[in-house]
């Protein structure tokens, strides 16, 4: 229970009036679109996700990264060009996740930014696959001032672990957690938060006890369960849990799967937060994987014209006049995390 209050402390300390008034012009103005059936922008987003990078080490079957099967670009973010953004948005932003696609660690001045966005008082978060938290790499992690830091434990033995995370040692993974927190210890310091994420899938639902487990003996200081998104559903898919309850997919009278969530015509992201990859482009969200839905270009034009801009706007016209029409809402999860 300390973990979380010294998380939550943490949290609080980043708050600033401008940026509890830019929360606020955020939910006012998103409310007032769902009762008027019209975009209504007030503010700026924020939370922000940063692309340090699109390489990956693993070859995860679900994810872009790991099948190589990107249709953009793939390269490194560069330090000079995110230092520009953050000083353009850093008053009003509250959260900074460093990820999108890719392994965070593979960009050489990922923990550089980290920093840079610390002193500038934002909640710092990324997720990694743990294999690059080698003992100097984890000391460097707890000076950035990195706030929270999610690590993907998709199995309790090689065997399961490797299921998901292709080419992945589990062993590797464990021991760079123990290196965060020894040095979290060492340098007296209560960040990051650390989380071990367990994707369920059906290979590894019977480890999910096993998880907690782990998570206790190394100090780890949360378990969050994750349902996976899987792009071939309709018929069935080898990765969809037999537990209902950690299934983002139902099974139709007729044998096909369907998406549980309802697409409600409104979407709470595209009113507080957005993504930029590593080389400037904004898209809506996590799910647009390969930057289809370019709302913006930061090599061309200012973050702030953009979000207020003439793409933004017909996007967000067209997700209230029907979400399902959206290929990247479809498989959405929101509401599908399963929070332990």
């Amino acid at each position: 229970m300390n973990f979380y209050i010294s998380d939550t402390i943490s949290f609080i300390k980043k708050l600033t009036f401008r940026r509890v008034w830019n929360i606020t012009l955020l939910y006012v103005s998103y409310q007032l679109t769902k009762l008027k059936g019209k975009p209504i922008q007030w503010g700026v987003p924020m939370t922000i996700s940063f692309e340090p990078t699109t390489a990956c080490n693993l070859r995860c079957p679900e994810c872009p990264s790991g099948l190589r099967s990107f249709t953009r670009e793939t390269g490194n973010l560069k330090e000079d060009f995110f230092r520009t953004t953050i000083d353009d948005l850093c008053k009003d932003l509250m959260y900074l996740i460093f990820y999108f696609q890719g392994e965070p660690y593979i960009n050489p001045k990922f923990l550089d930014m980290v920093k840079y966005a610390s002193s500038k008082g934002i909640y710092t978060i990324t997720s990694t696959n743990g294999h690059f938290l080698n003992d100097e790499n984890a000391k460097k992690t707890i000076e950035s001032g990195l706030d929270r830091m999610i690590i993907s434990v998709d199995g309790t033995t090689q065997e399961t672990y490797e299921n998901y995370r292709k080419e992945g040692k589990l062993e590797t993974v464990l021991q760079g957690a123990k290196n965060i927190v020894k040095w979290k210890k060492a340098l007296h310091s209560s960040s990051p938060h650390i989380i071990f994420q367990f994707l369920v899938v059906k290979p590894n639902e019977h480890q999910i006890p096993n998880i907690y487990r782990l998570a206790r003996e190394i100090g780890v200081d949360e378990v969050k369960l994750k349902t996976a998104q899987v792009y071939e559903y309709k018929n069935g898919n080898d990765l969809i849990p037999t537990m209902d309850k950690y299934s983002r997919y139902k099974q139709q009278k007729d044998g096909t799967y369907t998406v549980k969530n309802e697409l409600l015509n409104h979407c709470w992201k595209l009113w507080h937060a957005c993504v930029i990859t590593w080389d400037g482009l904004v898209v809506p969200c996590c799910f647009d994987k390969d930057a289809i839905h370019q709302l913006g270009d930061l090599k061309k034009g200012t973050f702030r014209d953009i979000w207020r801009g003439a793409q933004y706007h017909r996007f967000r016209t067209s997700l209230l006049k029907g979400r399902d029409q959206i290929d990247i809402c479809t498989n959405c999860t929101e509401g599908c995390k399963v929070w332990a």
